[in-house]
C-alpha cells in the first residue's frame, strides 16, 4: 500500500495525478499518522539537495498538505480552477531547483566516498548539425545564427519558410542531434518538432502543395505538433522510420526509436494517429502508447501518463518504476557520457522521480548514491557505478 501512495505523491508533485488519484491521496493523508509519513517522504525524497531547516522548505511542505487536503466532492470541481493550477505550478517551480528520487529497494548500501577524476561534465544544450541538400554540413548552436534561402536559425531552433506552393520537387535536409544536445525545428508547413539527444530527422525544405507531407525519424526521439491537414488542402502528415509509419491529420505525439533500445514507442498526446508496422494498422487514442518490437514485428498498446513520457521536451526527465539501467541511458545521452555497471545487480533497481535537466551529473549521482549504490567513479567521460 505504501509504495502505491509514494507513487501517487510523486504523480501529484509532477502534476500528473488524475482526479481519482488525488481523491485517494487526500483521503489517505487525513490520518494524522499518514500526514507524518507524507512529511517524512517529502523531506527525504524531495528536498535531498535542500536545507530542510530552512523555514521556506517547511512552508512548502505545509502548502503541499493544504493543496492535497480533502474538500468533500469539490476535489473534482477544483482541478480546473485557476487557484489550483497556480498551487500546482508553484510545486513544479520548486522542483526546478529540487529533485525527487525514490529507490524501490527498502535497504540502502553502506556509504563509500565516490572517486571522481575532475573532468567537467556539463548538461546538454541546444545544438545540432544541419546537412543541406548539396551535402554542406553546418553546426547549429546557441549564440550562432545561420540563414539560407529557405530557413533561419538563431542557434536554438531552425525555422523553414513556406514556399507558398511553388516547389515542384522535394529537396531534403537532415537535422542531426548529438549526445548532449536537443533542438527545435519548425517545418515549412508550420509543423513543430522537438528533437531529443542522439536523434536524426530527414525532411523536405518545403512540401508539394496538396501532396502527402512525409518526414523520416531516422533514429532517436521526437515530439511532433503537426499542422492540421485542413490547412494544407487535406494533405496528411506521415512520420516514417525503419520499422513503422505513423500517419496523422493534425495532432501531437511522441516517437522514441533509439538504435540501442529493443522497442519503438509511439505515444499519442492528443488527436488521432494510425500506426502501420507493415502487417497491421492500429488506431491510437490519446494517452495510448504503441510499443513495437522491430525484430519480431510484435506490438502491444498500453495506457500511459503522457506527461511523464514527454516531459523531456519541457526540461524535465520523469520516471515511474524505471530500472536504473534505462535511467542511465537517458543520462548518458543528455550528458554525453558512457555508463558502466560494475555491479550488474544495480541495473534492475527501479526508481520513481523527477530530474531537472539542468542539474549537474554529480548531483544526479549523489542522489542515486544516497539510495542505492555504494560508490561511483567519474573518469573523463565514463561513469562507473559500483
Amino acid at each position: 500500500m505504501i509504495q502505491n501512495i509514494e507513487k501517487l505523491i510523486v504523480k501529484y508533485l509532477t502534476n500528473s495525478a488524475t482526479a481519482t488519484e488525488l481523491d485517494v491521496l487526500s483521503k489517505w493523508v487525513e490520518d494524522p499518522k499518514n500526514k507524518m509519513l507524507f512529511k517524512e517522504f517529502v523531506e527525504t525524497h524531495v528536498a535531498i539537495n535542500y536545507n530542510m531547516n530552512d523555514p521556506e522548505t517547511k512552508k512548502v511542505i505545509e502548502q503541499f498538505l493544504k493543496d492535497i487536503k480533502k474538500e468533500e466532492s469539490s476535489r473534482y470541481r477544483i482541478v480546473n480552477q485557476p487557484i489550483y493550477k497556480y498551487a500546482v505550478a508553484a510545486s513544479i517551480l520548486l522542483l526546478v531547483s529540487l529533485t525527487i528520487f525514490l529507490n524501490r529497494n527498502e535497504s540502502k548500501p553502506n556509504k563509500v566516498d565516490p572517486t571522481v577524476v575532475n573532468t567537467p561534465i556539463e548538461p546538454g544544450t541546444d545544438k545540432a548539425t544541419l546537412t543541406l541538400e548539396d551535402g554542406t554540413v553546418v553546426a547549429l548552436e546557441k549564440g550562432n545564427s545561420f540563414q539560407t534561402q529557405n530557413a533561419n536559425s538563431n542557434g536554438e531552433e531552425i525555422i523553414y519558410k513556406d514556399g507558398k506552393g511553388k516547389v515542384k520537387e522535394l529537396v531534403y535536409n537532415y537535422l542531426t542531434i548529438p549526445r548532449g544536445g536537443q533542438f527545435h525545428i519548425v517545418l515549412s508547413d508550420g509543423t513543430e518538432v522537438w528533437l531529443n539527444s542522439e536523434s536524426q530527422l530527414k525532411y523536405p525544405i518545403d512540401f508539394i502543395e496538396g501532396n502527402k507531407r512525409e518526414v523520416e525519424l531516422v533514429y532517436g526521439e521526437a515530439y511532433f505538433d503537426v499542422s492540421p491537414s485542413a490547412l494544407h488542402k487535406g494533405a496528411k502528415f506521415k512520420v516514417i522510420n525503419q520499422s513503422q509509419e505513423v500517419e496523422v491529420l493534425g495532432t501531437e505525439f511522441n516517437i522514441k526509436a533509439y538504435k540501442d533500445e529493443s522497442n519503438i514507442y509511439t505515444t499519442l498526446v492528443e488527436g488521432s494517429v494510425v500506426v502501420d508496422n507493415g502487417n497491421l494498422k492500429h488506431n491510437l487514442t490519446p494517452n495510448q502508447q504503441y510499443i513495437l518490437n522491430p525484430n519480431t514485428n510484435n506490438f502491444s498498446v498500453a495506457e500511459v501518463d503522457v506527461k511523464t513520457v514527454t516531459s523531456w521536451k519541457d526540461g524535465v526527465f520523469s520516471f515511474i518504476d524505471v530500472p536504473l539501467k534505462d535511467i542511465m541511458k537517458v543520462v548518458s545521452r543528455w550528458y554525453d557520457v558512457d555508463v558502466v555497471f560494475e555491479n550488474k545487480t544495480l541495473e534492475s533497481i527501479e526508481f520513481i522521480g523527477v530530474l531537472d535537466k539542468k542539474i549537474s551529473i554529480d548531483e544526479i549521482l549523489s542522489i542515486i548514491k544516497s539510495t542505492s549504490i555504494n560508490d561511483y567513479n567519474i573518469n573523463k567521460k565514463t561513469i562507473t557505478l559500483r
